[in-house]
């Protein structure tokens, strides 16, 4: 029997469509802002996949979850029927907090459970593996990607390969749990402090850590720049990144180094955009650009989730990125929250690398 602990941290990840850039310490601004729980329903996606690896009706697989909206509810909504050794003293919305997931860690060692699965984004990673190595346990985690921010290499690169991986694994290998200073990074600048060292299951479809910065880009942002400019009337979503920065530049303007900024006929329409503020200034033609994350390739699902599904279905999109950064990642990857988009995205992509060359990369 395949004993995993299930614990969910319900509001990773709300900040991010409403601009926020995380939501430590701001899961009331996130609410009053109108966002809505995106964790909840990652962790159901990763426990039917876990289900359908297992023979579709989970066999081999006991399922302990933390109570209520931190576990239970999710993976009784995926089929299980789960064990509750305990839950969180408050449940509502913005009411749980990091000390009921370490919580629910103790519990899972208590009962011996092969592997902790958390839904969240780095400061969950934090919880989980600076209690696992308080109690000086050995027991792998693993991470399904719901956070705003996801610096860390204990995730899987979607939550349906995180359950599939769950299931599966049957090694494990040393990696790094990452955070960063919430602050700074709303205010465009990234400190990234190394928090833990964490046993993770081995697979193919673990993200690496995120790199930052790395290679020149002028060449392409003139390209890119150019095109807007001869673009009349076009909408341009720009994304976050060392990358994006250049070209915000190259088009005469200090972007939100990381945030998403809409510009138009040499006007900027939005700075630090909210998914709510690109939908209500987007075209009649629209581009949306980003680049990928270096290290791990992603273009959406990572840093970037003010560009939605809604966005990017009225758009098109174009990659853009050094050769360096596209030798060092391989392959690019998407992670929308939308199964459907995220097919629809995947394929061979014309990536820009310099002002007119283009290279053909695989998404996957």
């Amino acid at each position: 029997m395949h004993r995993i602990g299930v614990v969910v941290n319900p509001i990773a990840g709300m900040g991010g469509r409403v601009g926020l850039k995380g939501t430590d310490d701001k899961v009331d601004e996130a609410i009053e802002r109108g966002a809505e729980p995106r964790a909840p329903g990652r962790a159901v996606d990763a426990l039917r996949a876990l289900r359908e690896r297992a023979g579709g009706l989970g066999e081999g697989v006991e399922i302990l979850a933390w109570g209520g909206r931190m576990g239970e509810e999710e993976a009784r909504e995926a089929g299980f029927e789960p064990v509750v050794p305990g839950g969180p003293a408050s449940d509502g919305v913005g009411d749980t907090t990091g000390e009921d997931t370490r919580e629910a860690v103790r519990a899972f060692v208590d009962y011996g459970v092969d592997l902790v699965l958390f839904v969240g984004g780095d400061g969950t990673a934090v919880d989980v593996a600076e209690t696992l190595s308080e109690l000086g346990s050995e027991t792998p985690m693993l991470g399904v990607p719901a956070g705003v921010k996801v610096y860390s290499s204990v995730f899987a690169v979607t939550p349906r390969a995180a359950g599939r991986l769950a299931v599966v694994f049957d090694t494990t290998e040393t990696r790094e749990v990452n955070d960063i200073d919430e602050d700074a990074y709303r205010g465009g600048e990234v400190h990234t402090e190394l928090r833990a060292l964490a046993e993770v299951p081995v697979g193919e479809d673990l993200q690496s850590s995120k790199q930052v910065g790395g290679g020149t880009v002028e060449q392409l942002a003139e390209g890119v720049a150019a095109d807007a400019r001869e673009d009349t009337g076009g909408t341009y979503v720009l994304g976050p990144g060392s990358t994006l920065a250049t070209v915000k530049r190259e088009l005469g303007f200090d972007g939100t180094p990381l945030g998403v900024d809409v510009w138009r006929d040499g006007e900027v329409l939005v700075l630090d955009a909210t998914e709510s503020d690109i939908l209500e200034h987007l075209g009649d033609r629209n581009t949306v650009v980003v680049s990928p994350i270096g290290g791990q390739g992603f273009v959406f699902g990572r840093g970037n989730p003010q560009i939605s599904p809604d966005v990017i279905r009225r758009s098109a999109v174009e990659v853009v990125a050094s050769r360096s950064k596209l030798d060092d990642t391989g392959v690019l990857r998407v992670d929308t929250g939308d199964v459907d988009l995220d097919e629809e995205l995947r394929g061979w992509e014309r990536v820009r690398v310099g002002r007119f060359e283009r290279r053909m990369v695989k998404v996957v």
